[in-house]
This record gives C-alpha cells, structure tokens and sequence, in this order.
C-alpha cells in the first residue's frame, strides 16, 4: 500500500500499486523539488531484489514539484507525502514529513541526485555498524562526484571535503552532509528531526545536535555519487563559501544565513 500525507492532514492509505514490504529495517526518504531529470536513477537503484533482501521502504518526500517528479516517485515509491501549503517548504520540512511516513528503525536520508557506490555493499555495511553499536546515533558517508561526470577539480575538492568531515567527527563536532544521512530513528524523533526553520545548513545542524546524545561516526567505506550540477553552476568557490556561511551561522546562531536555497536542475 501506498501512503500520501498532505499539509496539515494525517497519511491518507490509497491503493497504489507498489512493493509493500510488512517491517521495513530501513526507510529510504528523498526530498524533491522538480526533479524529474535524475529522480529516477536515484530510485531505480533499489531494485525488487535489493528491496526485499534489506526490507526497505522508499519515501519520497515532495515539495510542489510542477514537472514529472510526482509521476516518477508513483511508480517507485511506497508513501509520498506532498506539500501543498502557500509557502516554499524548506528542504527540512520535506525530509521531515517524509519521516513522519516511515515505519523502520532506521532512516537513510538521500538527495535525489545521489545514488550509492554499491548498493548491497553500502546497506549490509551500515546495518552491521548500528547493530553492534547500539550508541552510534549516526553515519556520515563519503560523497563523490557520478564517475561519468567526474573532473579533476571534483576529485581535489572532494578528497579535501571528506577528509574534514571525517575530522570534524573525530573531535567531537558532528557533521554530515545532506546528499546522505544514516539516523537511527529514535535518536531522531528524540530531536524532532531537522529544523524546519533552515533553508540551508540543517544537515550540519542535526548532526551537530545528534552528536549530543549519541556518536556520529565518518565510514570512508560508504560511498555515495552526486551530482555536478551545483558546482558546474557556481563553481566551487562560490558553494563551498556557502556552506562556511551557514556553518559558521548555525554554529553561532543556530539558524541558517541563506533564507532560501536556490534550485539548480
């Protein structure tokens, strides 16, 4: 069965085709916004095999998509919730009412630009880190760019990037980004999730939080792939001065500088 929950309702059952997986272990949420050109790679890679091997449940979250997206996450996923208030919901609000959704003990958050390295791998690797640690609150994972897309200046960058979250997590800090977050469920419902108030940020924010109540660790082993699309944009001067901007701001204020974070498809 499929579920949808609208602003300001309760998840309403509706008959949607779908694979239903009774106890998911994992519960998959992606947040979108108008994306239906790499959506579906990013669902496809949970086939019916790997669905029933790991139980998981695939949620997409969306945000007032006015393309395709909503027809790509019908075909794919088991629950989507929607946003239909006035305002622009910040991608916080999305990844949240997405979790409001799911049924696991485990929540893997993922953009829907971002596909694992190795699937089977990545899931029987992370369910084995939180079933021996029972105080590992979270993962942060090791993010590079899709191969095909791959440049030089992607891979300098990236090895610098992830080389200070694993820093920053092994002095206590917290950090993970947003392209893939691992959370044990009840260590997030124990903080209300993200702040929905951050635009931009809110991935640090929870990690940063979460740090306070149990251990965030770096594992150079999961491996996930993003899209370019943002640093073909912008460059990376230009994004990573962003994400200091908002680090330093929810660090020292505890809300995000960017009141709205731009788009790029």
């Amino acid at each position: 069965m499929k579920r949808t929950s609208r602003q300001r309702q309760q998840p309403v059952q509706i008959g949607l085709p779908g694979l239903a997986i009774a106890e998911p272990v994992v519960s998959i949420v992606i947040p979108t916004k108008n994306e239906e050109k790499l959506l579906e790679r990013c669902l496809m890679q949970f086939t019916a095999e790997i669905r029933q091997r790991f139980s998981l449940e695939l949620i997409v979250s969306d945000g007032g998509s006015t393309d395709d997206t909503m027809g790509i996450a019908t075909a794919y996923a088991d629950s989507i919730a929607t946003h239909e208030g006035a305002w622009r919901q910040t991608i916080a609000e999305g990844r949240n009412r997405g979790a409001s959704l799911a049924r696991a003990n485990l929540l893997l958050f993922l953009n829907a630009d971002t596909v694992l390295a190795d699937v089977a791998q990545f899931l029987d690797r992370a369910l084995q880190r939180f079933a021996v640690d029972e105080g590992l609150a979270a993962i942060a994972t090791r993010v590079e760019v899709f191969p095909e897309e791959r440049r030089i200046s992607d891979r300098l960058f990236h090895a610098y990037f992830n080389r200070y979250v694993k820093i920053c997590n092994a002095m206590g800090l917290g950090m993970g980004r947003g392209e893939c977050q691992i959370v044990r469920r009840k260590a997030f419902e124990a903080l209300r999730g993200y702040n929905p108030g951050m635009a931009a940020g809110e991935d640090f924010d929870l990690y940063r939080r979460l740090r306070s109540i149990g251990r965030i660790r770096f594992d150079h082993e999961l491996l996930v792939y993003e899209s370019p699309r943002r640093y073909r944009k912008y460059g990376y001067r230009h994004v990573y001065f962003d994400w200091i901007k908002n680090g330093f701001a929810v660090l020292l204020k505890h809300r995000s500088s960017d009141q709205v974070w731009e788009e790029v498809r």
